[in-house]
């Protein structure tokens, strides 16, 4: 492993070892939304919540580092299927490590039901805590940033200039990133699954508000 390597491995501490095993699996593609940034961010999210909430701390750092390792566009007709093509990897990634069945399938479970696209509840404290984790990226200053970032990717405009609260059109976020607030982002919070997700999600929540609120003022 090269020095890079291993420094990056180790700011997953206290789970370098596998993070280092995982690391170059992590990120797939070109995506700056979805990239080794957002893997490290949403590991912190986990541990914190792991932290006052419990779960096994090894499948879960697991699940964090390979939860995004099959890349799949937010424009692309597969991408209600991402995190279950990224759990399929994620489990031939750990069997070639020898991890046991009963792991790799509750690694696999955290990762499919991560993702909102896919609609799967999680079962398992581990499950919750993950898509607790991946969630709190998505709102906040850090939320607000990748919005943004995504809208451009795709071709998005900022908003509509005639009607940007979209009082007289219908919510259109392929078309404009701020209406993406309303359709997605602003319903996050009420989905967390643990006790420590939900307190730190109110946080971020209000501030992706005060956010669009300033935002519109501005307008």
């Amino acid at each position: 492993m090269t020095g890079g390597a291993m420094f990056a491995a180790e700011a997953f501490s206290p789970h370098e070892t596998l993070a280092a095993a995982l690391i170059a699996h992590a990120a797939d593609g070109d995506d700056g939304s979805h990239d080794l940034a957002h893997i490290l961010r949403v590991f912190r999210n986990a541990m914190r919540i792991h932290a006052g909430e419990g779960g096994d701390g090894r499948v879960l750092a697991a699940s964090v580092l390979l939860h995004d390792c099959v890349a799949v566009e937010k424009n692309s007709p597969l991408r209600a299927k991402a995190s279950a093509l990224a759990a399929e990897k994620a489990s031939a990634i750990l069997a070639e490590l020898g991890w046991s069945g009963a792991d790799i399938e509750a690694a696999a479970h955290a990762i499919t039901a991560h993702s909102f696209s896919a609609g799967v509840a999680p079962q398992t404290l581990e499950a919750k805590i993950l898509q607790d984790a991946d969630r709190l990226d998505a709102i906040g200053m850090i939320g607000v940033a990748r919005c943004f970032y995504i809208a451009g990717r795709l071709g998005s405009g900022l908003y509509d200039p005639f009607d940007p609260a979209a009082a007289d059109r219908p919510l259109d976020d392929k078309r404009y990133a701020i209406d993406h607030f309303q359709t997605k982002l602003f319903k996050l919070a009420e989905g967390f699954q643990t006790e420590t997700g939900r307190r730190l999600a109110a946080a971020r929540d209000k501030s992706l508000r005060d956010f669009l609120s300033e935002f519109m003022d501005e307008i």
